[in-house]
């Protein structure tokens, strides 16, 4: 069964009756029991006592990333009463990456995943998910850490399509991406320092398409997993696109592909 299909769509959501934050030892405690989707948890440097330290071990069982940060940005996020502790809800619920690629293959289609490696900015990533979205793509994976927050702002800017498009969220992108070559994808990375363009590879098949942060590009590290390096051809004095754009780019030449097969 295709049950990200059965999400009700976000963008016919109010945006402004979405309930986003969580305060307070027991509240918190008592929304990590009834399972409710949480983005993350802050919780203020130095919280010790037996409800933080549940607090802690059931975010660790459910694999939700939490941070350590000052009582002042706590403060800055809510004006009640908090405890040392906030959960940022979840706008949408996050897919399995392991659930999603065999249900491809099973109805004779081939894979197409788009990786973000640091991907910050909401804006770059509501841009991104709607262009994968309208244009085919079976997924969208991203780190638990080091990603950009799904908030209402990427919601607008993805046009609704976060709401439609299986988001997937891993602990460890170097071992997703191994997961992806063993399910037969080839990996491919939008780098400058590739030698060849996105126009001379073969993109047809099973495919993930990495993307780098908009400061650094892909990290070293992933880049030593990808099967291919790539690149867009650039003939003004401009050195590089936003990321929204250079995926658009790579995804329009792997339906290109696609259609001719």
């Amino acid at each position: 069964m295709e049950k990200w299909k059965d999400h009700k769509p976000l963008k016919s959501m109010s945006f402004k009756s979405l309930k986003q934050l969580t305060a307070g030892i027991h509240a918190c405690n008592d929304a990590l029991r009834d399972g409710r989707e949480i983005e993350r948890l802050f919780i203020r440097k130095g919280n010790h006592g037996p409800g933080i330290e549940e607090i802690i071990t059931r975010a660790k069982e459910r694999r939700i990333p939490f941070s350590f940060v000052p009582n002042e940005k706590l403060d800055r996020l809510t004006n009640v009463n908090h405890q040392g502790v906030v959960a940022l809800h979840a706008l949408i619920s996050y897919e399995e990456l392991e659930d999603i690629i065999p249900f491809v293959y099973e109805r004779g289609a081939s894979p197409l995943v788009i990786v973000l490696d640091r991907i910050t900015d909401v804006r770059n990533f509501g841009a991104i998910v709607r262009t994968a979205e309208s244009l085919g793509a079976h997924a969208v994976l991203i780190p638990e850490k080091g990603s950009a927050q799904i908030t209402t702002e990427a919601i607008k800017t993805s046009a609704g399509a976060i709401g439609r498009l299986p988001i997937c969220r891993t602990p460890d992108l170097d071992r997703s991406l191994r997961y992806l070559q063993q399910t037969g994808l080839h990996l491919v990375a939008a780098t400058e320092k590739a030698e060849h363009t996105v126009f001379q590879a073969g993109l047809s098949g099973p495919l993930a398409i990495l993307m780098g942060s908009e400061e650094d590009g892909v990290s070293e590290e992933l880049l030593t997993l990808c099967d291919a390096k790539l690149k867009i051809p650039m003939k003004g004095s401009t050195g590089s696109l936003n990321v929204s754009v250079a995926l658009g780019i790579f995804l329009y030449e792997a339906v290109r592909q696609r259609a001719a097969v």
